[in-house]
């Protein structure tokens, strides 16, 4: 018998919690950059088709599917989803919702602890006085865990355990005494930091604190539509990406939250509340504060050549030196306002990614609560730590590839289909409507059934064929090349450059140009290959050797052309840590549904015993 027995102690709390969940890191660091690349003010006409269509109906089927599967006392995806379909199969597919979780969680957590950090440097005043150069290189400093940037030795790791840590100890409180809690004094907290800065940003005047533009030319450029972009597959793919990103579905956690209420508790209104207050803090808050306050400062061109390093980059490689300029006292409490933020968007959803995995364990093994937080925590570090050392090697960028966007695309599809096919949408939109305090138009039982699936099937073969340059209608059938981040053009590690091999005796350059320099920073040695247009650097990457084993064949001066050896000696290259972190997502997988199939032979053994 689950000793899993938890609800939610007020509607209020459950909403904020759901909203928490949803709101994130990409709220106010992915979405404007989403919008710059994607045509502006016309990016919002595909974003909230996508939210209209895709967004909403996942909400109500994934919220739907909780409730239903919570009457059975099931509170994780397996089970929930082997009670909606007679097929075996379906409890496996349900693994995705607590793989995704996890795999989400090992570097969400890790972004998460950054935010902790930066709320530390702000209030220090560490980035006083510092220029943006230095900032940046502060960041970069960061990520190399064997690099102390203020003396605490080991620092990303240190508040990564800080920060996992408190995960931990606030799961282990408990729904209502844990989770609720820190989502009644976080999501208001964010949104009334988010609030301040957006005030700060939007008023921002151009000559006052050195800004070079009112804040206002921001917001124009942001919101000023550009309508031929429309017409690009690429648009509408990245407004339904943003879309799963955003509103946290596709992966379990909606679902895990929902099986705690009970049967006749309202659905309806919950999903719409908690989905239009994260678009609120999204399209409102997120596009009024990084956006109008780096065009104020740093103009469009250079913003937008800064949108190409993503949401990262400008918010923790840029920010803190904007932030400068207001004056010590006032940067001190931007950069906490604006990490603050970002730690309150990162905690609540972090805490949602570990319920679905705790209530598998309390559900099917009867662990404790306090057991079950515990396990999470000791997973996400394992898995986390390969994240911490080797950043640099890409292994962070796998895991969000395919634990983080791939996965959640995939079981949203086959929960869709699931929920309006294999359950049945009659089944269903009763479902949505038990106890509904707001009446759901009926066109959304079309939606449901029809529409939504057929765009999860869009996006998701869309991902796998991707062309290159996402020129989609200057391709042909017979030689389509694949982008980069296609998922056939990362199985075939397109973009790792000519260092293909695991191990080998040559480092071969990936960029072409000139050697600008053979330099040392912080001990360690670099050799700088940069290219040239009109005398000016237009593209430039450094490339880390080691003197005790390696060779340099070219001196600072020398051009060299893509593929050529830049030094000799045992080389271990990048896509062996990209092959490791794929292998060990698989492991996770593939261990979880040993779990899933031992919980499911325990429950026969158990109902035999029974009868």
């Amino acid at each position: 018998m689950s000793t899993n027995t938890e609800s939610w102690g007020s509607r209020v709390g459950l909403v904020l919690a759901m909203a928490g969940n949803a709101v994130g890191f990409g709220n106010f660091l992915r979405f404007p950059v989403q919008a710059i690349q994607n045509g502006g003010g016309a990016f919002i006409i595909p974003y909230l088709v996508s939210f209209l269509l895709l967004g909403l109906p996942l909400l109500m089927i994934e919220w739907s599917i909780g409730r239903f599967g919570g009457r059975f006392g099931h509170h994780s995806t397996p089970f929930i989803m082997d009670a909606m379909g007679k097929r075996r199969f379906w409890k496996y597919v349900g693994v995705f919702g607590i793989f995704s979780n996890i795999a989400i969680a090992s570097y969400y957590c890790y972004i998460e602890s950054w935010t902790m950090s930066y709320v530390y440097h702000s209030l220090k005043g560490t980035f006083n006085g510092m220029t943006q150069h230095e900032v940046a290189g502060f960041f970069s400093n960061y990520l190399d865990v064997t690099t102390s940037t203020t003396g605490i030795p080991y620092e990303a790791l240190v508040f990564f355990v800080l920060c996992l840590a408190l995960n931990t100890w606030i799961l282990s409180r408990g729904l209502s005494g844990g989770v609720e809690k820190v989502a009644k004094v976080g999501v208001p907290l964010l949104i009334v930091f988010g609030i301040l800065l957006a005030i700060k940003g939007t008023t921002l005047k151009a000559g006052t604190d050195g800004a070079v533009y009112d804040g206002t030319v921001g917001l124009n450029f942001l919101w000023t539509p550009d309508y031929t972009s429309l017409a690009n597959p690429k648009v509408w793919l990245a407004a339904a990406g943003q879309i799963f990103f955003t509103l946290s579905v596709g992966m379990g956690s909606i679902q895990c939250y929902a099986s705690y209420i009970k049967k006749r508790d309202d659905i309806a209104l919950n999903a719409m509340s908690a989905g239009w207050m994260n678009e609120f803090v999204e399209v409102v808050l997120g596009s009024a504060i990084i956006i109008p306050i780096s065009i104020g400062y740093l103009g469009i061109d250079r913003v937008v050549e800064l949108s190409n390093i993503g949401g990262l980059g400008l918010g923790f490689r840029t920010m803190p030196f904007l932030f400068e300029q207001w004056g010590p006292l006032l940067s001190a409490i931007a950069g906490t306002c604006f990490f603050g933020l970002l730690f309150f968007a990162g905690i609540t959803s972090s805490l949602a990614m570990g319920t679905p995995g705790m209530g598998f364990l309390m559900d099917e093994f009867n662990w404790s609560r306090k057991n079950a937080a515990l396990g999470f925590g000791t997973i996400i570090l394992i898995l986390g730590l390969p994240v911490i050392l080797f950043f640099n090697q890409g292994v962070f960028d796998e895991y969000d590839y395919w634990g983080g966007t791939v996965s959640l695309v995939v079981f949203a599809l086959l929960e869709s289909v699931l929920f309006s096919w294999v359950f049945g949408l009659k089944n269903g939109w009763r479902e949505i409507n038990m106890g509904a305090d707001i009446k759901i138009p009926v066109i959304y039982r079309f939606i449901i059934k029809f529409i939504t699936p057929v765009m999860l099937i869009v996006v998701f073969l869309g991902s796998i064929v991707r062309p290159v340059n996402d020129d989609w209608l200057g391709q042909s059938l017979g030689e389509w090349n694949f982008h980069n981040e296609s998922i056939i053009g990362q199985l075939k590690h397109q973009g790792v450059g000519p260092n293909k091999q695991w191990f080998a005796t040559a480092f071969y350059s990936e960029n072409a140009g000139e050697v600008d320099s053979i330099f040392q920073l912080r001990k360690k040695h670099y050799i700088s290959v940069s290219s040239h247009e009109d005398g000016k650097v237009t593209s430039s990457q450094n490339y880390r050797y080691l003197p005790a084993k390696h060779k340099l064949k070219f001196k600072p001066g020398d051009k060299v052309v893509k593929g050529d050896a830049l030094f000799t000696g045992k080389v271990i290259n990048k896509v062996f840590y990209i092959d490791m972190a794929r292998l060990l997502l698989m492991s996770l997988f593939v261990f979880l549904a040993v779990l899933v199939y031992i919980a499911w032979r325990k429950r026969y053994h158990n109902q035999n015993q029974q009868t």
